[in-house]
């Protein structure tokens, strides 16, 4: 029965681990669509912050400090808009420089939050066929075994520890 157990925790880890670089992979398409995304909003506002005579720091901080309300909002967003881009720029410039096992580090030390929601929301598990993904489950299901066992040793340990009734 342990060893059914163990094998359990060892499929079950080793499955979630290895699904890591394909989230990763889906991340990064998410990842170069996005900077698209706001590489044309901020193209739209600098031309028509140009049209004005304008920096975007000045643009931005005109509406900033509107009397407007919603202006005002739309100066914060642009600023917010423009520093994600800054970000996210900066974290695919990493990614495609890492190798298969850094990307997982790189994703984990500065992943956008919104953009993994959005990417866990339509992931699609696939088999994982690259030496990364391989690679990943055979950790998981370490760890699975690495686990079980602990457990099972507390188990042990505390069956081993009880008084003798006599």
């Amino acid at each position: 029965m342990v060893r059914i157990i163990v094998m359990v925790f060892m499929l079950v880890g080793g499955t979630a681990t290895s699904q890591l670089p394909e989230f990763s992979q889906q991340y990064r398409q998410r990842l170069g669509g996005t900077i698209d995304a706001l590489e044309q909003i901020l193209a739209d506002f600098r031309r028509d912050a140009a049209a004005y005579g304008l920096s975007v720091p000045e643009a931005i901080a005109r509406q900033k400090a509107s009397d407007d309300p919603f202006i005002r909002a739309r100066g914060d967003s642009m600023q917010t808009a423009d520093v994600r881009l800054s970000r996210l720029r900066q974290q695919q410039e990493r990614l495609e420089t890492a190798g298969p096992f850094e990307r997982l580090v790189v994703f984990a030390q500065g992943f956008d939050r919104q953009l993994a929601q959005a990417t866990a929301e339509d992931y699609e598990p696939a088999v994982p066929v690259t030496f990364a993904g391989l690679f990943s489950a055979g950790i998981g299901a370490l760890a699975g075994y690495l686990v079980v066992s602990f457990f099972i040793g507390l188990i042990r340990l505390g069956r081993r520890r009880k008084p003798a009734r006599g």
